[in-house]
């Protein structure tokens, strides 16, 4: 596949996943380093997030999950918490994703990715409080 059609393919499937805070993101990266900017549209979103077998709210799961492993990456945890809530993953999935995660990453990751993700349910006038309750 040409470099175009990449590009392409990975403008219309960062459409689909992060609308705006994926362009943002591209933006930010104007007169600084464009080809890091290139390097996520073709690749990431061109390539891998084109492929077949996951579809794309699993592929979000599993993004949210690689970044909370990672830590110290809110910012990008935020634009694809963001993408999961564009793709149809509901917020008691991401919060029970990163519960998940608990014993395998600790507590402290953990609390700084539902951190963010109340921030995002915030910014989108979304009320978790009334419907994540242990019984």
């Amino acid at each position: 596949m040409k470099n175009d059609e990449r590009y392409q393919k990975g403008l219309a499937n960062l459409e689909k996943v992060d609308r705006e805070g994926g362009k943002s993101v591209i933006k930010s990266l104007t007169g600084l380093s464009e080809d890091v900017g290139r390097y996520i549209i073709e690749f990431a979103f061109g390539d891998v997030y084109d492929r077949g077998v996951l579809d794309l709210k699993q592929r979000e799961m599993i993004t949210i999950t690689t970044l909370l492993t990672q830590g110290d990456t809110e910012p990008q945890l935020n634009v694809h918490i963001n993408g999961a809530l564009n793709v149809g993953l509901m917020p008691e999935e991401i919060i029970e994703t990163f519960i998940q995660t608990i014993p395998y990453v600790g507590f402290p990751k953990v609390l700084n990715a539902i951190t963010v993700a109340k921030e995002v349910f915030k910014d989108r006038g979304i009320d978790f409080t009334k419907t994540n309750r242990i019984e």
